[in-house]
């Protein structure tokens, strides 16, 4: 079980630590530093994330996401359909990220080595699969899985596009995120469409399955 304490801890670190990333990345002096704004010894701290840096972009990515649930239940979501919440998840995730731009670029880094490629990808797993929960989704079938694998690469992509975004309130992401939903909302739209259409069609043998 883990214990509340050591949850507080971490967040405490991690919020303490985020000033110092973009010049000293996702380091050990950046944790002993952030350790002594918060009164933690460096010891403690560097038990809370044995793992270095790799376990420090995940405590980030975490704090984020918890921060993100956070917001959204207190939102207003009765009234959006499912993409309008699914866009303002996203939407509220980066605004969260916003100030630690840099961090973010430099988490990706960290990520995008190959030890660290498994849990890139659990990370990206967890974000996305709390933005569905919040969203409502209770769907227990293979759309599961398929509502948050492209929902994985849409904000994938949408990240690497913030990251350069220079608009205001970084406009230009938020047009890339509606383009991409707009997208997505088609083509799921067709696809309810042709498998309507196969369910009306005479296949006693059940030829067309496959199709779907």
């Amino acid at each position: 079980m883990k214990s509340p304490t050591a949850a507080r801890d971490r967040d405490r670190l991690i919020e303490a630590i985020l000033p110092d990333v973009p010049f000293d990345g996702w380091s050990h002096q950046a944790l002993r530093s952030a350790a002594r704004r918060c009164g933690i010894s460096e010891s403690a701290a560097l038990a809370l994330f044995p793992g270095g840096a790799p376990d420090l972009v995940a405590g980030f990515s975490r704090w984020a996401d918890q921060r993100l649930f956070d917001r959204l239940e207190g939102a207003v979501l009765d009234e959006l359909g499912t993409s309008d919440r699914i866009r303002l998840a996203i939407r509220e995730r980066f605004a969260i990220l916003a100030p630690h731009r840099e961090a973010v670029r430099r988490g990706l880094a960290v990520l995008a080595l190959p030890p660290n490629a498994v849990l890139g990808c659990r990370l990206l797993y967890e974000t996305v699969d709390g933005m569905w929960y919040a969203a409502g989704d209770g769907s227990t079938d293979f759309s599961f899985y398929t509502k948050r694998a492209t929902l994985a690469a849409l904000y994938a992509a949408a990240v690497v596009y913030w990251l350069e975004d220079r608009s205001p309130e970084f406009a230009d992401t938020q047009r890339f995120v509606d383009r991409r939903l707009d997208d997505l909302r088609r083509v799921t739209a067709a696809r309810q469409r042709l498998e309507a259409a196969l369910e009306r069609l005479p296949n006693p043998f059940g030829l067309l399955r496959p199709l779907r």
